[in-house]
């Protein structure tokens, strides 16, 4: 396979540059990953090689950057053949990176995990993903992502709620508090799938608990016949009758935003990320934050992983570079870069905003990971999930039809 574009080589003058995977020299390494649109974590990955390569002479560093769809193409047909990079990026869940490794391209990293001690450098929560796939630990964290309730202070007020709730029957009767007031409980884009995917998922955490949500979006028990599926559904038509800001089925995620930072709903379900993006909209001091109250001790996020690649030559140079990039002085020299926080639990923030220090102490406490279901499910399962929400959400669909609408295209599928 050659690769004609995107290609940055670390501690070497390249000019024009084909490369062939899987045909390096013996202390060569080859990343493939995203070409991110953030610049700032593009460079820092430049820069943790580059200091890497100057620590181990003799090793070269080879980083091959695609966009999303050329990258996931890519590793379907390095699946296929006897040549592959020594490291590729992926989303961690059995829907994403789960093909991969399904499709026999990752390397079990059980016996790194112990010769480097990852999990004393690593955040808890972002770790655990490693830990969900049959027959061994697959994967390292590159970013790791948390979803909570942002809401605004004024707003929960004036609706004369004085604590954040500390289980869902709470959160509901918040909802109706905020709903007498005049005032929309929480906002969404309908029009991006992907953003009313996150209230149902929520939703059956609290609802169905640990195992039979697993057990769901394992698809190893029927959403037709486990009733808390049909509770789920339930909810969902419940909240997008009486406490979502209609309309919401018309427009999108970052619509959604502007109403939020509008006064126009008290919540948004939403990601680490936000915590920017509110302070470029107006004053953080306006706006908390906490965790989706399921009761399951379980925070809802998702990650960003590194694999080592089955077709490797040189598993043991690709995992001494992912223990430098996982390091505390490597994450440390970057932090910020890749995402507000980062995956080593030992790294030291100085002058955190508030919000950034909530989550900072979010991801600390948590141990265990629940993803989002376009994470957790085959694609094609995952487009199927996105209807039967929309459908339900929009009144098309009664909540008690939808397990059975959802498992009929699972039991069909080719």
């Amino acid at each position: 396979m050659t690769l004609l574009s995107n290609i940055v080589r670390t501690g070497a003058v390249v000019g024009a540059l084909t490369l062939t995977a899987g045909v390096a020299a013996a202390e060569d390494i080859t990343l493939w990953t995203l070409n991110f649109s953030s610049e700032a974590a593009n460079n820092a990955m430049q820069k943790i090689a580059t200091d890497f390569e100057a620590a181990n002479p003799g090793i070269n560093v080879e980083i091959v950057t695609r966009g999303t769809d050329d990258h996931k193409t890519a590793l379907r047909v390095a699946a296929g053949s006897d040549k592959g990079p020594d490291i590729f990026f992926s989303w961690a869940g059995l829907g994403l990176g789960g093909e991969y490794i399904k499709a026999g391209l990752s390397l079990p990293l059980d016996k790194y995990y112990a010769q480097y001690k990852w999990d004393d450098e690593l955040v808890p929560a972002a770790a655990s993903f490693s830990k969900i796939y049959e027959g061994g630990r697959h994967g390292v964290p590159y970013s790791f992502r948390g979803e909570a309730l942002y809401y605004n202070k004024a707003l929960f007020q004036k609706a004369g709620i004085t604590e954040e709730p500390k289980n869902y029957d709470e959160l509901v009767a918040d909802a109706e508090k905020l709903k007498a007031a005049g005032i929309p409980a929480i906002t969404f884009g309908g029009t991006v799938n992907w953003h009313l995917m996150r209230l149902m998922d929520v939703i059956l955490e609290s609802k169905c608990g640990i195992d039979k949500h697993d057990a769901l979006t394992n698809m190893k028990t029927s959403w037709a016949t486990e009733p808390c599926a049909a509770a789920s559904f339930a909810e969902l038509d419940k909240w997008s009758k009486n406490y979502i800001l209609s309309p919401f089925m018309g427009i999108d995620n970052a619509q959604s935003f502007n109403l939020f930072v509008g006064g126009r709903a008290a919540m948004m379900l939403e990601g680490d990320w936000l915590v920017q993006q509110l302070a470029e909209a107006g004053s953080l001091d306006d706006y908390d934050v906490f965790p989706f109250p399921t009761g399951t001790n379980r925070l809802y996020g998702f990650a960003e992983y590194h694999y080592i690649s089955s077709k490797s030559k040189n598993p043991d140079t690709a995992a001494k570079f992912l223990d430098y990039f996982m390091s505390t002085p490597a994450q440390q020299a970057v932090l910020g870069q890749f995402s507000t926080t980062s995956i080593n639990r030992n790294v030291v923030y100085k002058d955190l905003r508030p919000l950034d220090q909530k989550w900072v102490d979010i991801f600390n406490a948590y141990t265990q990971v629940y993803m989002n279901g376009d994470q957790a499910f085959p694609l094609d399962v995952t487009t199927e999930y996105f209807r039967v929400i929309n459908e339900v959400a929009s009144g098309n669909v009664a909540p008690a039809d939808a397990g059975g609408q959802l498992q009929n295209f699972i039991d069909n599928r080719r």
